[in-house]
């Protein structure tokens, strides 16, 4: 009765907003990547000259395979651009790799958010490891101790629910700083901006939709854990 119930249908939605928030990003960004930049600068170019407006100089631009792969490494201090950002000039490109420098400054500037997100990292890593195993463990013992296993690996998945909580406000500050860089450096005319504007919007709600399925999976398991109690 643990493995067939109504309590499926949590997981499933929060599958189904995690496939939209992703086919919604793949698609703004394709459609604006046939927008070339008035500059004609590539994602890589406009990175650098991010990095230099904002004074970082010990941060290293890399060429890494994959489609939207892009990411900040803080530990490496590298900033990695996908095959879609790296050589593109469009208007998306040159977003994604403003956005990936938007992390790279609030590392400079030790941006709290940040900071607590790259200290939970390896507890939350473990807490989702750890999770079900402990949960599964609870589920086929019954007694009080299955109930102990169970709300173990609740407190486990809880830590990766706060890193999904606590990405938010990183991924958002990181897409306003690029935006504001874009038009203080002049490297997106005003009328470009509202183009990557959609770009960066779509690409949050990706971590908006990763959120609320990690939220919907936490109850889920609440959930469980009650209904074991009760029996």
């Amino acid at each position: 009765m643990y493995f067939y119930d109504w309590t499926y249908f949590l997981v499933i939605i929060g599958a189904i907003i995690c496939m939209i928030a992703s086919a919604r990003v793949n698609s703004t960004f394709k459609k604006y990547s046939k927008y070339r930049s008035m500059t004609g600068m590539t994602g890589a170019q406009a990175a650098e000259r991010i990095l230099n407006y904002a004074g970082i100089y010990d941060v290293t631009i890399q060429h890494v395979s994959g489609n939207l792969t892009d990411h900040y490494n803080p530990k490496q201090k590298t900033l990695n651009l996908s095959d879609s950002v790296y050589n593109s000039t469009s208007v998306a490109a040159i977003g994604v790799a403003a956005h990936e420098c938007g992390h790279a400054i609030q590392h400079q500037q030790e941006y709290a958010p940040l900071s607590i997100r790259s200290a939970i990292v390896p507890v939350a890593n473990i807490g989702s490891q750890l999770a079900w195993p402990l949960i599964l463990i609870g589920l086929f013992i019954s007694s009080n101790t299955g109930v102990f296993f169970i709300n173990l690996g609740i407190i486990a998945f809880s830590f990766a629910v706060i890193f999904q909580l606590v990405t938010l406000p990183v991924e958002f500050n990181a897409s306003g700083r690029a935006l504001r860089i874009l038009g203080d450096t002049g490297i997106l005319a005003e009328s470009e901006l509202p183009y990557t504007k959609k770009v960066l919007s779509a690409a949050a709600l990706t971590y908006v939709a990763s959120a609320a399925a990690a939220i919907l999976q936490l109850l889920r398991l609440i959930l469980l854990t009650n209904r074991r109690r009760s029996d």
